[in-house]
């Protein structure tokens, strides 16, 4: 006999209470999910068995009672997907955007402006669906916004390669691809790359808000005050940290702040980023860190120097047949396939030996810096010390 807490119902009741939503006046407020006319959930079965049909809808309303989202809920053995269609003409006849496919298990956001559905592992708060119901991408805008050297300010002049690897993304926008990889040397500034790319989002509409994920506290506090000096009064920058991200336009964290008790689960919705910058991409994408960065729904680009090309010469074949979890693995940590790279090729590359040529960096190069004391740590007979203590009995270190 099928366990009760595995039914679609019961799962689906939760996730909604989990996330906020109330079905009857409590002191949190009113009740803000309403069912189908004629709908009675107390008698329509743990699984939706007693529904003809097979699916029912559930009405999340925003704060003023209008209805802001079609859930439509499916039995276990259902596909959601397979709902489409009918929750679309649902959705349009009540002049709702958003629609939600679920059949306990599985669950799927559909921005029914633009898009397809997208799996989700929770459903989006109240507060969230209203933040997101304002955002309306235009990927047009996006492509044809003009970026010049002065994009950024009269004050700041991007260098050519910086213009070109915004450019580079306009151009993988077009082509319809949604993740993007800058790889860019050290010392080429990617952090005002990164800030002009965050101005082509904000300004074109195509983000309302943007998450900047850094790994040490020392780039969380960089990145704010360069963003801050960029930006000035045009967009607020603030820290998760902070308590006030709420109203930024620009969010700083770094990834352990988040991982810290699966607080980016507690703080944020998946729908409110609509961009996600990964600084250090090779780095803050390992391990659990990057279930921070795929959490969210939306744009994703990654910042980095040394990418990590864990397919180079591999033989996926045959190490799918002889080993599929480490193939799996291999897939995961790649740099690449994380930004939709397969070819192994970044949407943008600006490596040390064009900025060498070009004249913005130097090669690096050796110095052999040598005092009397390494010289003797390095020498066969290592360093020795003597020492004369209080009592005038000399001592000899090695």
């Amino acid at each position: 006999m099928k366990q009760k807490e595995a039914s679609a119902r019961i799962r689906i009741n939760k996730l909604l209470e989990t996330s906020g939503w109330r079905f009857v006046d409590d002191e949190n407020g009113r009740a803000n999910v309403d069912l189908e006319p004629g709908v009675d959930i107390t008698k329509v079965g743990d699984d939706f068995e007693l529904i003809s049909k097979g699916y029912i809808d559930y009405l999340m309303l925003d704060d003023r009672g209008f209805p802001v989202c079609v859930l439509e809920a499916k039995r276990e053995q259902v596909h959601p997907l397979s709902a489409k269609e009918q929750a679309l003409d649902y959705a349009k006849s009540l002049n709702v955007r958003f629609v939600i496919l679920s059949n306990g298990l599985s669950h799927y956001l559909w921005d029914t402006d633009g898009g397809n559905p997208e799996l989700i592992t929770e459903f989006p708060t109240q507060q969230a669906l209203s933040h997101r119901s304002t955002y309306k991408p235009n990927t047009q805008d996006l492509v044809d916004e003009v970026v010049n050297e002065h994009y950024l300010s009269d004050t700041f002049k991007l260098r050519q390669y910086q213009m070109e690897a915004i450019h580079s993304i306009q151009t993988a926008a077009k082509a319809g691809k949604n993740r993007y990889l800058f790889e860019m040397a050290t010392g080429t500034g990617k952090t005002s790359t990164a800030a002009a790319v965050c101005k082509l989002f904000l300004k074109t509409g195509n983000a309302k808000r943007i998450l900047f994920l850094v790994d040490r506290i020392e780039l969380e506090d960089q990145a704010v005050k360069a963003f801050k000096g960029i930006f000035g009064e045009d967009y607020f920058v603030n820290t998760v940290k902070s308590g006030k991200w709420q109203n930024c336009q620009v969010v700083v964290s770094t990834v352990q702040t988040l991982l810290a008790g699966d607080r980016y689960r507690d703080l944020f919705s998946q729908i409110d980023f609509e961009l996600v910058i990964s600084d250090e991409a090779h780095r803050s994408l390992g391990g659990n860190s990057r279930a921070v960065f795929e959490y969210f729904i939306g744009y994703k680009l990654g910042l980095t120097a040394t990418p990590r090309d864990y397919m180079k010469g591999v033989d996926e074949v045959e190490l799918e047949k002889n080993n599929p979890k480490a193939l799996e693995l291999r897939n995961l940590r790649d740099t690449y396939k994380t930004f939709g790279c397969e070819d192994g090729k970044p949407t943008y590359k600006y490596d040390l030996k064009a900025g060498v040529a070009a004249g913005f960096l130097i090669n690096p190069y050796v110095v052999d810096a040598r005092t009397e004391i390494t010289t003797e740590l390095l020498s066969e007979e290592g360093f020795t010390l003597d020492v004369t203590a209080e009592n005038g009995v000399s001592h000899h270190l090695c």
